[in-house]
């Protein structure tokens, strides 16, 4: 039977992993069924625990949407002497505030997934790695760590924190790896299932030895499974309760309910679960929609998508129709923007982020999003011309080229998009003037939501390409 509506949650939402109120104790998150999925894990055993959550029809909240029971049957089945298994909570995907949320509220479900997951692939250390910087983050998962252990739910597992920087980066999973290793974000080239944590087998080259196995002596890859706290928190409710109750919220391709973000100019920002295949506008709606007297112009899916217009809020939000419509799902953190936003001003605001974000292994990446930050605050300024534009054409086909991470793609995708969507804020900055007074819009990477107000960190527009900040 589905999920019936919580009282005072907006009749849009089904909660079944973010309750409306936070859980105190490992004794209340037992009291509405937590630990069960790990029970049942242990007792299936792995290829039963993968089977099920192949079953559930669970794909990752976050990124693509890759099946996440096939993800962990790869790294099961990777050989290798050992794997790991990590949590990636180091959100840092503009509009987005979902795992945070979840970490405040309930950190014993995404530990309990983690916990899960570890046993699946066949993991005997794990680790939980956030940002330094989420202090009420740090001290729930920490308390509950605490509460796990005394309960005995580790068993011969090992969870370890991990605190790392403020980088966008940090949040990709190559990058999260040299983290948890002590280095900087810098992407890896291949991925964790291939070349995990502390491995000593080669990344690249030709060297007789095979990823994922024994491979030369004393070379390991170390197949790692990554993934984000609410795709782990998922698969505790899915052991617990059953894939068939699973899908009974959802689509075929896009199973189960999904904690979506929104900020912008709503009347109220808000993280709410909902099912999968509700349309955006009804989110949009259950945060009370535009301000009054203005209307949505457009929506962006984080930072890592194209944009969605007016014309596209009846998008249904699964990964198939989110395609379909140009775009893309990512994290499900929505940045609206209304009919007071310049297109201009957004497209530099984000092209910057992403130019300020690149790590510079990768030189076109980082000289491509220079160039085209660059091309758009010159428009937005007001002594653009075509040339700009062309300039911004120019550097878009080559961003890509050589990329080691998905941020370059991010460019492409987006910067293209306003420019096919919104032609005439262009056309208009060209002319010398703009069509909607320019109001200045701040980069969304969201520091906090309360009481219905998105806080965005000041800091990141002091943040320069080097990642050190100006005074």
């Amino acid at each position: 039977m589905a999920d019936a509506p919580v009282p005072g949650v907006h009749p849009v939402e089904r909660r079944r992993i973010l309750p409306p109120y936070s859980l105190g104790s490992l004794e209340d998150y037992a009291d509405i069924g937590g630990g069960r999925g790990l029970e049942a894990a242990r007792s299936m055993g792995p290829e039963r625990t993968i089977e099920f959550v192949v079953r559930s029809g669970l794909r990752g909240r976050g990124g693509a949407g890759f099946p996440t029971g096939a993800k962990w049957g790869s790294v099961a089945r990777a050989g290798g002497a050992r794997h790991y298994a990590v949590c990636n909570a180091a959100e840092g995907e503009p509009g987005t505030f979902k795992d945070r949320a979840l970490l405040r509220a309930i950190p014993y479900a995404v530990l309990e997934g983690l916990l899960i997951a570890a046993e699946a692939v066949g993991a005997s250390e794990t680790y939980l790695a956030l940002k330094a910087s989420f202090a009420p983050e740090t001290e729930a998962v920490s308390r509950a760590l605490v509460e796990i252990e005394k309960a005995g739910w580790l068993g011969d597992l090992t969870v370890s924190l991990v605190a790392g920087p403020e980088e966008y980066l940090f949040g990709e999973e190559k990058a999260l790896l040299e983290v948890i290793e002590g280095n900087d974000p810098l992407p890896r080239w291949l991925p964790p299932y291939v070349h995990g944590l502390f491995a000593t087998a080669p990344q690249l080259g030709w060297e007789a030895s095979v990823p994922g196995s024994d491979g030369a002596a004393g070379l390991e890859a170390n197949p790692t499974l990554v993934n984000n706290a609410e795709t782990l928190a998922h698969t505790a409710w899915i052991l617990a309760h059953g894939a068939g109750e699973f899908r009974e919220l959802g689509t075929e391709s896009s199973a189960g309910t999904l904690i979506c973000t929104v900020v912008g100019d709503v009347r109220r920002s808000g993280v709410l679960e909902v099912p999968m295949g509700t349309p955006l506008q009804s989110v949009l709606d259950a945060c009370g929609g535009a301000h009054p007297g203005r209307e949505v112009r457009a929506v962006f899916s984080g930072v890592s998508n194209a944009v969605l217009s007016a014309a596209d809020l009846d998008t249904p939000l699964t990964h198939e129709a989110m395609t379909a419509a140009g775009s893309g799902l990512g994290s499900a953190g929505f940045v609206v923007y209304d009919d007071t936003a310049c297109m201009v001003e957004v497209a530099s605001t984000l092209s910057r982020f992403l130019h300020v974000e690149s790590c510079g292994q990768c030189p076109p990446c980082k000289l491509g999003t220079g160039a085209i930050t660059a091309a758009l605050d010159t428009i937005r300024d007001g002594s653009g011309s075509n040339r700009d534009l062309d300039r911004i054409e120019e550097s878009l086909r080559i961003v890509t080229d050589g990329n080691r991470c998905y941020l370059p793609v991010e460019e492409l995708s987006l910067v293209s998009s306003v420019l096919r969507t919104f032609p005439g804020d262009f056309a208009a900055h060209i002319d010398g003037s703009c069509p909607v007074g320019g109001r200045k819009i701040p980069p969304p990477k969201i520091l906090d939501i309360a009481d219905g107000i998105a806080s965005y960190d000041p800091n990141q527009e002091r943040k320069r390409p080097d990642w050190t900040y100006s005074e």
